[in-house]
């Protein structure tokens, strides 16, 4: 099969356009985890990850509130993902319920 050669370059093509590199939907995502303190595991470009939930974002940083540790301000560009931590339950408002079925107030 020969190869057919093209005068013009790849980026004139008809018919099919590139990916837009950004869908903007970044910060309504962000958004959305903070607003109702979905608990999220962000993972780092060194492979660490953290846990807590989103308190603050901006353009070019995140805010993670833990509890028993101290808050983190993460810069984007060191963050690989971020995603919802479905083994956490919502942040707690209250005490944890014992494993069966009764608050830790309960018990006592």
């Amino acid at each position: 099969m020969a190869f057919r050669a093209s005068s013009s370059d790849a980026n004139s093509r008809k018919g099919k356009s590139l990916p837009p590199d950004d869908t903007h939907q970044e910060a309504a995502y962000l958004k959305m985890l903070g607003e109702k303190q979905r608990p999220v595991r962000i993972k780092l470009m060194d492979g660490d990850i953290v846990r807590g939930w989103i308190e603050y974002y901006d353009r070019r940083m995140v805010r993670l509130t833990r509890e028993g540790a101290p808050n983190l301000f993460i810069f984007k560009h060191e963050i690989a993902y971020i995603a919802e931590d479905t083994a956490r339950k919502a942040r707690p408002d209250g005490p944890a319920p014992a494993k069966n079925g009764k608050s830790a107030s309960d018990s006592e």
